[in-house]
C-alpha cells in the first residue's frame, strides 16, 4: 500500500509545477526535485514522473518559443546562477554529438564538473560549442579523443553502444546498404559500418585535425578505401559541416538505408534541425535513422526529459522511435578525474543505462 502522505506530496508537487515551480532548480547540495525523488526509490516514483513531465512541458514550450536555454548540469551551481523560472535547457552531446552526440553527444554535451576534476585539471569552465571546437587542437589517444580543453569528444567506452547501434540500423548486418554517418570522431562506428560491406558509405566530418588523420597514407578510410567501393556504389569523405554538405546531398538525389548522427559541440536544436529538415529527403522509405542519445546524461532526470522531448519532436517530424536499453559498464566511471575519466575535463556520462534510438518513418 502506498503511504497516503506520498499521494498528498504528489498532488502538492503537481500544483507547484502548474503554478510555475522550477523543475530543474537546485538545492544547496546541487540536487533538483527530480534527483531527490529518484533517491527515494518507489516512494518517490510518482513525484519523479511529475518532475520529468514538468521538464518536458518546459522544453517543448521553449522550443515553440524558438529557442532552448542551457540547463546547468551537475556541479554547475558553483559556476552559474540557479536558473530562473523560464530557464530550462539543454545539455550537449556525447563525443562523435559524441556528442553529439554532442549533444548528445553530437557528441552533444554540457558536462558536469566534480571536485576531483577541479583538483586534477584546474581549468576554468568554458562553454562547449561547435565554432570553438572546430578551431581547437585535438588530442588523439588510444582510448579517447579530446579537444584542447580536455573535453571528451569521443571515448572508447562508447564502443558497445556503437556496436548495438549498427546491429539495429542494419538488420542482420546484411551487405549492400547505403550508409551515411555524420561525425567521424575516433571512427568507431564507421569501422563497424565498413565491415558490413555497404554499397555506399559516406562520412561527413568537419574538424581539420580529424580530416588530416583520414588523409594519412595509413588511414583505413583513405584513397584505397574510396577506390574499393562496389560497382554502382561510392565511398567518400565529405569535408565540412553537415549543414553545408547535406543540402548538396539532397540536390544530388542521394538516398541512404542507414543514417547515424553524432556530432560534437552542437545543441539539441541542431539535432532537431537535422531530423526535421533533412532526414525525410535523405533516408529511404524503409530506412533507419539513429543518433547518439547523450543529451543530459550527467543527470538522470535531464536524460529522461530529453528522451521524451526527442520522441515528441521526432513524432512531429513524421518518425517513430523505438528505444533499446544498453547497459553501460559504469564501474570505473563513478569518479570524475579517475578511471575512464583520467585526464578528461568533465564527466559527460553518469548513468548505468543508455537509451538507444532507432527511428523509422511513421506508417
Amino acid at each position: 500500500m502506498v503511504d497516503s502522505s506520498f499521494k498528498d506530496n504528489d498532488h502538492s508537487t503537481k500544483e507547484l509545477f502548474l503554478s510555475g515551480a522550477i523543475w530543474n532548480d537546485l538545492d544547496s547540495n546541487g540536487d533538483t526535485p527530480g534527483c531527490l525523488a529518484w533517491k527515494l526509490g518507489e516512494r518517490g516514483r510518482g513525484i519523479y514522473e511529475l518532475c520529468v513531465n514538468a521538464g518536458v512541458r518546459a522544453e517543448m514550450l521553449l522550443g515553440l518559443m524558438g529557442g532552448y536555454e542551457e540547463l546547468g548540469s551537475e556541479g554547475d551551481e558553483e559556476d552559474e546562477e540557479i536558473p530562473d523560472a523560464d530557464a530550462s535547457a539543454e545539455v550537449g552531446e556525447d563525443g562523435e554529438m559524441n556528442g553529439t552526440n554532442g549533444t548528445n553527444g553530437t557528441h552533444e554535451h554540457e558536462l558536469a564538473v566534480g571536485p576531483a576534476e577541479q583538483t586534477e585539471i584546474q581549468k576554468e569552465k568554458k562553454d562547449v560549442n561547435s565554432e570553438d571546437y572546430l578551431k581547437s587542437e585535438l588530442k588523439f589517444e588510444d582510448d579517447k579523443l579530446l579537444d584542447e580543453d580536455d573535453n571528451g569528444v569521443m571515448m572508447k567506452w562508447e564502443t558497445d553502444i556503437m556496436r548495438k547501434s549498427v546491429d539495429l540500423l542494419i538488420p542482420d548486418l546484411k551487405p549492400g546498404d547505403r550508409v551515411l554517418n555524420i561525425g567521424f570522431g575516433m571512427g568507431i562506428i564507421d569501422r563497424m559500418f565498413r565491415d558490413t560491406k555497404p554499397k555506399s558509405h559516406y562520412i561527413i566530418e568537419a574538424h581539420p585535425a580529424v580530416l588530416a588523420k583520414l588523409a594519412e597514407p595509413e588511414s583505413a578510410f583513405g584513397k584505397n578505401w574510396e577506390e574499393n567501393a562496389p560497382e554502382g556504389g561510392k565511398y567518400k569523405i565529405h569535408a565540412g559541416k553537415w549543414q553545408d554538405v547535406c543540402p548538396k546531398l539532397l540536390e544530388g538525389g542521394e538516398v541512404f538505408d542507414a543514417i547515424y548522427f553524432d556530432t560534437f559541440g552542437e545543441d539539441y536544436s541542431q539535432l532537431k534541425l537535422f531530423f526535421t529538415e533533412y532526414v525525410s529527403g535523405l533516408l529511404d522509405g524503409e530506412g533507419r535513422f539513429g543518433f547518439f542519445n547523450g543529451l543530459g546524461a550527467d543527470r538522470r532526470v535531464c536524460y529522461d526529459v530529453y528522451t521524451k522531448v526527442a520522441e515528441l519532436d521526432l513524432c512531429d517530424a513524421g518518425m517513430d522511435v523505438e528505444w533499446t536499453d544498453v547497459e553501460v559498464p559504469i564501474e570505473g566511471m563513478e569518479q570524475a578525474g579517475e578511471g575512464e575519466w583520467t585526464g578528461v575535463r568533465r564527466r559527460y556520462w553518469t548513468l548505468d543505462k543508455y537509451r538507444l534510438p532507432i527511428c523509422t518513418f511513421l506508417g
